[in-house]
């Protein structure tokens, strides 16, 4: 008898919904860094987060010793996500970067079409990136990644091989920094049926500025400029250090409030929210990002060094 499994459509309506996924691997888009979160995901020009990989490749270069760093996400209808991430130097060579995504949609029934549970079955995404970063000079850096990606709902599942590249300019005298990024290019190398779905692809273009005699810096960025709407993909971010143990964080996702907005009103969709904490030689951060009458998302992650 065909089987059919009822709430797998409910599992890819939420991931379009939340997401606005429309590829294969799209989990990719997710943010993966707290921070990075709580600023609106303009991170394409940050360079002292190991979680940087997940932006921009070039970005490792500036890493110092060897960071560590894990964060988790809770997500609503009981999705969870946790990204590890890592930077280090090699016989001289360049900067080294290593990184982890996870994603698990949770348990669903399977039925047959009569609607008899059959059993259950479970849903999940998984990539591992490896990347190499390097110098021009004192003020441009490149770097790329190559990520092994994997996604299986059931018994059925897709690969692919995807790549990442990007370059950093930075101005240290007056605290600019611009980034641009290419990621998840590639192709699956197996599919879920008989269909090669596109890739999520995106062409990224931002700049930080740590504003001269205060404690602001902001973030701003065009996340998706290789998309037809590329203009409505606009993401921004504040950061204010109160201390050297405090920092504060606002951020602002355009298309995301766009979507979440219901009849004429958003709510607070598209915006977040952030706190960093420093202790000693960790860092922890919280971000919380409202996707409006929906819910909202928290994310929490901790930073540390080794010699």
């Amino acid at each position: 008898m065909k089987k059919i499994r009822t709430t797998i459509y409910l599992l890819f309506l939420t991931v379009s919904v939340f997401y606005g996924q429309n590829n294969a691997f799209d989990f990719l888009r997710l943010d993966s860094s707290p921070r990075a979160s709580a600023l609106g995901g303009a991170y394409i020009a940050e360079t002292a987060d190991p979680n940087v990989i997940f932006y921009n490749p070039a970005g490792i270069v500036n890493t110092k010793n060897i960071p560590v760093s894990f964060s988790y996400l809770k997500h609503i209808a009981g999705i969870n996500s946790f990204s590890l991430s890592s930077a280090f130097d090699f016989m001289d060579l360049g900067k080294f970067a290593t990184a982890i995504q996870y994603i698990n949609y949770g348990s669903f029934d399977e039925r047959d079409a009569a609607g008899t549970k059959l059993g259950t079955f479970s849903a999940g995404d998984f990539a591992f990136t490896l990347a190499y970063g390097n110098n021009v000079n004192n003020r441009l850096f490149y770097g790329g990644g190559i990520k092994f990606v994997y996604s299986g709902i059931a018994d059925v599942y897709s690969m692919g091989i995807l790549g990442d590249f990007g370059l950093q300019y930075i101005i240290p005298e007056s605290n600019w920094k611009f980034g641009l990024s290419l990621l998840n290019m590639g192709r699956q190398i197996s599919y879920y049926g008989t269909v090669n779905e596109e890739m999520p692809f995106s062409v990224q273009l931002g700049f930080s500025k740590k504003l001269a005699h205060t404690p602001l810096q902001i973030f701003f960025a065009f996340t998706r400029l290789n998309d037809e709407d590329r203009f409505k993909y606009i993401n921004a971010g504040a950061e204010i250090t109160l201390s050297k143990i405090i920092q504060l964080r606002v951020g602002y996702d355009n298309k995301k409030r766009e979507e979440f907005k219901v009849a004429s009103s958003a709510g607070l969709g598209g915006f977040s929210f952030g706190l960093g904490i420093a202790v000693r030689k960790y860092h922890i951060d919280y971000a919380f990002n409202s996707m409006g009458s929906i819910g909202a998302m928290h994310r929490i992650g901790i930073t540390t060094s080794f010699n």
